[in-house]
């Protein structure tokens, strides 16, 4: 058995799955796993935009620092 997803809610998912019980709420429940998913990439994404910025900054001050 792999390890869970540190963002994954596995108690929530599973108890949103039982409660779908009907064609709407199964719909609700993939629309709502889509967009979990677009936000946790879009916040991979920003955080690794930072670290790049960061990689960035530093080695601009050690670059200016050798003159």
């Amino acid at each position: 058995m792999r390890k869970q997803d540190l963002g994954f809610d596995y108690h929530r998912y599973h108890r949103l799955l039982i409660e779908a019980d009907d064609e709407d709420k199964r719909l609700a429940l993939i629309e709502l796993l889509i967009q979990e998913k677009a936000q946790d990439r879009l916040a991979a994404q920003r955080a690794s935009d930072r670290a790049a910025m960061t990689a960035h900054t530093i080695a601009t001050v050690l670059k200016n620092g050798r003159h």
